[in-house]
């Protein structure tokens, strides 16, 4: 059932009847109000012209999770359904005429060796115990598997022993460990095989039988291996991946990833449309299994007031988790997917009981520690807006399960909440994210141009940092001011810099990417430059950096040349983000210039992977992808593949001028990708609020967005310890940045020697500590000091040679200072 302005309440399919003449005779709606308004015939490939234009007469009918609605007598009712079968019948023969089958044939026959029965359209007798059983919940049925079977030895190989009835007459008579005697008629249903069976086709026997033992063993990859143990209970062992629970919010399932790891977005890892990315999406497609609830309801549909099963805020299940089987499953095969199916229907009430797997936790209350004098990250806001859609005209919305409107549809060009209340939520998750990631920079995405409302460009930015410095309690943030110009034809989204004054000082002023030809079908480019504060309060110009906040076009739609899918796994846009990348990458040249400082870095959503041509153009300009270089961790899940959309780039030239340790890149201390927002399951989104009726939202951190904040430090912070650890410390650093002036390797921390806004305080610093710090380790034995420790045993005077040294190292250091600085091309 949906919603929405095409018709009163809550309304689904509609049919019509025409006569041979085609005339219409009848056009009736499912659900709506009865007596209300109806949705409109619309023209289409295969609607009579008689439909077009007229209304729909809404029935009111609905139906609950699994059942159909059917036509009987001229009353629209609800019942389960009745493949190949007419109302009333009970489906599962040929016909009072079919002849029984005298003989029992073994389920491994029916199944056969390949991934069809060799059996379909017949009808046949055999005999099974009851795995599992689904009285409710739509599936109708239940799983026999011939008695004895399973464990660890297979007297059927290729074959397997267990098949599922369809049965909805007698599902709701029989139980688990029943021993029957079935007749029905094959079939396959969605790719698995099935026997149809009707009330008279059930018998119960006396005799007892052998036990069923699940088969204990790693689950398969391979196809075939799969088949062969289609319909069987099984307990598989070995490591499962959580891979995706996206769908667990409507389907109450998730898709596990045999093995360690998540399965990775083909052009995340590889060049899109190269054998190795083919290579990879096919393992992807081997790999993945379905664990299911044992239902084929839609929660958001039907079953709203039905726990769902796999969410929880107590015990989540997060993308890229550990996953362990612990009580038998069934493997099911249905809408192209292996699933492993609870032997009966799991739900949130009854999960403590049925739910066969268990989750390892993987939630973090911060990201890990990346080190640095300050850091910068980038955050989707998810549709931010504070221009809620109850303050315009024409909006439509999603409503909860009571109708209540949680989030703006269409009809209007707000984007975020309903309303006020709406709008609380989702400010309580973004602030407690934001505060909780507490990055001096962060760049946003996602966030409301108020100027589109007739309002102050930043006005939604400004009442997002008043919450953020209300929950902290103390005017922690302050956000970059818009420029005096700005694109006079903009998004009703944009993108913007929000900051902690204690830790960074803005250098100039804010500007912005002006080039309609590469933007106009995305966010505008912000740029400002910040110098970070030393401990009295005071900006160090010497380190000054620039960010650049940026949101490309998306994948999901675009036209004209390179810009339709053509199947490689880059999606639509992609020639206008490859033209968007290169005109950043122009843009950063000038920033750099303007702030005189190669510290250069571009944040934010790129809509690009890692591997895809947009992040060519940047790495082929000197830009190297932060996260990819420094983590293993993913910005986004879609369609159960893992990958980053989100990147920070780092100006990394280094390599080419022959200075080690002056780049971007090289100040970077470390980084995170802090999973909070695209592994957790879209229910606890604040967007799906009173969605079921398990109250799922918390005010936390988990799923602020779907987009995944990164986060890099920059800059080692001054040693703050005592003398003579800060001489050895400085002097090892200082040793480094000589060498590298010289040309010559560096064995020391390339982190380290970057830190210090291009090296020359640091080195000189260095050189004065090395000397007397030197002489003082040597006297001491050679302990605390790596300068005095790795002195050559030459018998020499040491505080000769480390006055030599030093004097080399200030050498080095005065070639890093008139180093010159390469510029963007």
């Amino acid at each position: 059932m949906k919603s929405g302005s095409a018709a009163d309440g809550s309304y689904g399919s509609s049919a019509y009847l025409v006569d041979d003449e085609g005339a219409l005779l009848g056009f009736e709606q499912i659900g709506g109000v009865t007596g209300g308004r109806g949705v409109m015939g619309s023209s289409g490939a295969f609607t009579p012209e008689a439909v077009v234009g007229e209304e729909a007469a809404p029935t009111g009918a609905t139906a609950s999770g699994g059942q159909s609605i059917q036509l009987v007598d001229g009353v629209w009712t609800a019942a389960p359904a009745t493949p190949d079968a007419l109302p009333g019948d009970d489906g599962g023969d040929d016909g009072p005429g079919t002849p029984v089958p005298e003989d029992v044939t073994p389920i491994a026959a029916i199944q056969g060796p390949g991934d069809e029965s060799p059996m379909q359209g017949k009808t046949v007798k055999t005999r099974g115990v009851v795995t599992a059983s689904y009285p409710s919940g739509g599936l109708n049925g239940y799983y026999v598997q011939t008695p004895g079977t399973g464990g660890a030895e297979d007297e059927t190989p290729g074959a397997s022993d267990g098949v599922f009835v369809y049965s909805p007459g007698t599902v709701a008579d029989i139980s688990i460990g029943d021993h029957l005697e079935l007749t029905g008629v094959v079939s396959e249903h969605y790719g698995q095989t099935q026997i149809s069976v009707s009330t008279a086709g059930v018998t119960s026997l006396d005799e007892a039988a052998e036990a069923v033992k699940p088969v204990e063993d790693v689950f398969p990859d391979d196809a075939a291996a799969r088949e062969a143990l289609e319909g069987m209970l099984l307990q598989p062992g070995g490591e499962l991946t959580v891979a995706d629970n996206y769908s667990t919010n409507t389907y109450g399932e998730v898709v596990l990833a045999t093995g360690d790891g998540t399965l990775s977005q083909p052009t995340d890892v590889a060049r899109p449309g190269s054998a190795e990315a083919g290579a990879l999406e096919a393992e992807n497609l081997r790999r993945e299994v379905v664990l299911d609830d044992g239902a084929s309801v839609n929660y958001l549909e039907n079953d709203k007031d039905v726990p769902l099963p796999y969410v929880s805020n107590d015990a989540p299940v997060r993308v890229g988790a550990q996953a362990s089987i612990t009580s038998p499953v069934v493997l099911g095969f249905d809408h192209e997917k292996w699933r492993f199916q609870p032997t009966t229907r799991l739900t949130g009430d009854n999960a403590e009981a049925i739910q066969p797997a268990s989750f390892s936790d993987t939630r973090t209350e911060a990201p890990e520690d990346i080190g640095g004098q300050v850091s910068l990250a980038s955050f989707n806001v998810l549709n931010y807006f504070t221009t809620t859609g109850d303050q315009l005209s024409g909006c439509s919305y999603y409503d909860d399960r009571d109708g209540n409107p949680i989030t703006v549809r269409s009809g209007c060009q707000a984007r975020g909440a309903a309303n006020a209340e709406s709008l609380e939520r989702q400010e309580a998750k973004i602030v407690t994210a934001i505060n909780k990631l507490d990055a001096s920079v962060v760049s946003l995405m996602e966030i409301e141009n108020s100027s589109v409302f007739g309002e102050d460009r930043d006005a939604a930015l400004g009442t997002l940092v008043k919450r953020l410095n209300g929950a902290a309690g103390t005017q922690k943030w302050d956000f970059v001011s818009s420029p005096a110009e700005v694109p006079a034809e903009e998004d009703v989204i944009r993108t913007a810099l929000i900051y902690q004054p204690a830790e960074v000082a803005p250098q100039g002023d804010s500007t912005i990417l002006d080039d309609q030809d590469a933007f106009s079908n995305a966010r505008e480019p912000l740029s400002q430059a910040f110098a970070p504060k030393d401990e009295s309060g005071e900006a160090e110009a010497d380190k000054t950096f620039v960010t650049i906040s940026n949101h490309f076009k998306s994948k999901g739609s675009g036209d004209g040349p390179g810009n339709v899918d053509n199947g490689d796994g880059q999606g639509n846009s992609n020639a206008d983000r490859v033209k968007q990348a290169k005109s950043l990458v122009e843009f950063a040249g000038e920033q750099q210039k303007t702030a005189d400082s190669d510290f250069v870095y571009m944040l934010g959503d790129f809509n690009s992977y890692t591997q895809e041509d947009p992040m060519q153009v940047f790495y082929e300009a000197g830009f190297k992808d932060v996260a990819s270089e420094k983590t293993d961790k993913s910005t986004y899940v879609y369609q159960s593949r893992t990958g980053s959309l989100d990147h920070v780039l780092a100006l990394d030239d280094s390599a080419s001028n022959g200075v080690d340790g002056a780049s971007a890149f090289d100040a970077i201390t470390g980084a995170d990708i802090w999973n909070i927002n695209s592994v957790e399951a879209l229910a606890l989104e604040y967007s799906r609020f009173n969605y079921n009726v398990s109250d799922l939202y918390a005010p936390d951190q988990f799923r602020a967005s779907d987009h995944d904040p990164v986060v890099v430090g920059l800059f080692e912070p001054e040693d703050g310890g005592s003398d003579e650890a800060s001489g050895s410390d400085d002097a090892a650093g200082s040793n480094d940045a000589g060498a590298s002036a010289d040309g010559s390797d560096s064995s020391g921390d390339s982190d380290g020697a970057g830190a210090g806004g291009g090296g020359t305080a640091a080195s000189a610093d260095g050189a004065s500590s090395a000397s007397s710090d030197g002489g003082t380790a040597s006297s001491n034995g050679g302990t605390g000091s790596d300068a005095g420790g790795h002195l050559p045993r030459t018998g020499a005077d040491p505080t000769l040679i480390m006055t030599i040294a030093a004097g080399l190292i200030a050498l080095g250091a005065a070639t890093v200072l008139v180093v010159r600085r390469r510029r963007l091309g």
